[in-house]
């Protein structure tokens, strides 16, 4: 059993996880009306992760003997103002994730709670990939600018990842 802080702050994070779920699916929603069939792949696929992401974490709370809880969220924004503003608000949002679980490992190292430990230890090493995997893709939108053909030979790049 752990204490009640602890899978309080983890219920949190099932939330945020599933909030960043639907903020890339949106994304990907308007990447699609954009015409740009790979940027909304890329998004697709990285809605899927965050999904895993939250499971991950519900799973582990019962697994604890604990009773997992899923939060309401308000509705992620449906808009930006171009490829590049919705790379960057994905950057600023993993970012923001980043912090949450290093708040998050803190909590658990203070209660000396080795089980969550090692599970945040992931979460870590999963956030490094995540700000570098979406970092790349604003460094290259920005080194594109204005141009269409860069964009496309970029929209099918992304097109080309897996789940």
């Amino acid at each position: 059993m752990f204490s009640q802080s602890l899978q309080d702050a983890l219920n949190e994070q099932i939330k945020n996880e599933f909030y960043s779920a639907y903020m890339y699916l949106a994304m990907s929603s308007w990447f699609e009306d954009k015409a740009l069939p790979g940027f909304a792949k890329w998004m697709r696929v990285q809605y899927q992760e965050e999904l895993t992401h939250g499971l991950k974490i519900f799973d582990f709370i019962l697994d604890r003997d604990a009773r997992a809880l899923v939060h309401g969220f308000n509705a992620p924004p449906a808009e930006w103002k171009s490829s590049l503003d919705a790379f960057e608000s994905s950057y600023a949002h993993e970012q923001k994730v980043t912090a949450m679980i290093n708040n998050l490992y803190a909590l658990a190292v203070k209660e000396n709670d080795y089980p969550t430990i090692v599970l945040l230890q992931w979460f870590i090493n999963e956030q490094v990939e995540e700000e570098k995997s979406v970092k790349l893709i604003v460094d290259q939108l920005r080194m594109a600018g204005d141009s269409a053909t860069a964009l496309l030979l970029l929209d099918r790049e992304l097109g080309a990842r897996a789940a």
